[in-house]
């Protein structure tokens, strides 16, 4: 359930972006009525609405650029150690959580 808001959240949020920086803008081109409620029900209507969208064009361009080389090499070095010991007779601690 959680994750279903959460995606609800982004696409909101998603939504309003795309309405904000102008790549959707949505006009509403009728307006909505609610049906007559007798015996017998007659249809209302549905608003409608447009949608326009901006585009994004992607493509590519083959450039030169610099790129560093790494080389790799062996070498000794030294490294520090830890050595504990526990002292005789002593149990384990367990790891707090």
């Amino acid at each position: 359930m959680r994750a279903i808001l959460v995606l609800i959240g982004i696409i909101a949020l998603g939504v309003v972006a795309a309405m904000a920086t102008g790549m959707l803008r949505i006009n509403q081109q009728q307006g909505a009525s609610l049906p007559t409620v007798t015996l017998q029900s007659e249809g209302g209507q549905l608003p409608k609405y447009s949608a326009e969208t901006g585009s994004v064009g992607i493509g590519n361009t083959a450039k030169s650029v610099e790129v560093p080389t790494v080389e790799m090499k062996n070498a000794t070095v030294v490294l520090p150690t830890i050595e504990v010991k526990q002292a005789p007779g002593a149990s384990p601690t367990p790891a707090a959580k």
